[in-house]
């Protein structure tokens, strides 16, 4: 995937591709702080050796049969307590292209890609740099099962295995660009209560009441809101009202 994307005005016009590298996003952090990154620049590989997920959990990927890519933005109209709208611009983009090949695909708090009954597509792991009161530069790194089969483990599934089919990957990471274009320019205007309810909208288990686990141990819940600084609101069956950060509950 050398080529510059034709149909975006400023994503995948710089596309970096490694037959393999560690982490996509610590090389586009490397090349920000050299100034070989501008906004829109994508790093791309085929074989990630230390991915990782939120909070430094691993991410594992059969090569060449996914996607993994980092792209660089520099949301500096964002305040730092606005980014979790970065994270729902993102998470949106992603479902949006991928809800063309399979429905019921989902947004999971905080940075996950469902499909709301089959498990796990992929996830996404947002690195900003934030200077004084706004967001510097932001590093997006994305990792999508998209034509793995088989998995080591129960939970993850692949667009193939949704689609019953094996797609064209550099086809889907156009399509993905493309949309996230569109989503980051509707940020970029300030559109905040459409994005949310968009994002609400596709919220993995919104208002059904569900499992968790929270520092006190396995509740029944139901998931009210998702605030502006991105904390969950859930409600338990006792009507308290409890706000989580990431990590703080895990879905069971």
């Amino acid at each position: 995937m050398h080529k510059i994307l034709a149909n975006t005005v400023f994503l995948g016009k710089d596309v970096v591709y490694m037959t393999e590298c560690h982490s996509t996003n610590d090389i586009a952090a490397e090349k920000l702080r050299d100034g070989s990154a501008k906004e829109g620049s994508i790093i791309i590989t085929d074989k990630q050796t230390k991915g990782r997920g939120q909070r430094g959990n691993k991410w594992y990927s059969e090569p060449e049969k996914n996607l993994t890519f980092s792209l660089v933005l520099t949301p500096n109209f964002l305040k730092a307590m606005e980014q979790f709208e970065l994270n729902k611009v993102v998470s949106l983009a992603v479902r949006d292209a991928l809800s063309v090949y399979a429905e019921g695909i989902c947004v999971k708090w905080p940075n996950d890609i469902v499909h709301q009954s089959r498990g796990k597509i992929g996830g996404i792991l947002i690195e900003n740099m934030i200077s004084k009161e706004n967001l510097e530069s932001s590093i997006i790194g994305v990792g999508l099962n998209i034509n793995q089969t088989e998995f080591p483990f129960p939970g993850p599934v692949s667009m193939a295995n949704l689609a019953g089919d094996v797609l064209d990957k550099w086809q889907v990471l156009e399509s993905i660009l493309i949309h996230l274009e569109k989503r980051y320019l509707q940020l970029k205007k300030k559109n905040h209560a459409a994005i949310h309810m968009d994002y609400w909208q596709h919220l993995y288990q919104k208002e059904q009441w569900c499992h968790y686990e929270d520092i006190t141990g396995e509740f029944s819940g139901r998931i009210r809101a998702v605030n502006q600084q991105g904390m969950l609101e859930i409600e338990k069956t006792d009507e308290s009202i409890n706000l989580y950060a990431h990590k703080e509950v895990r879905f069971l």
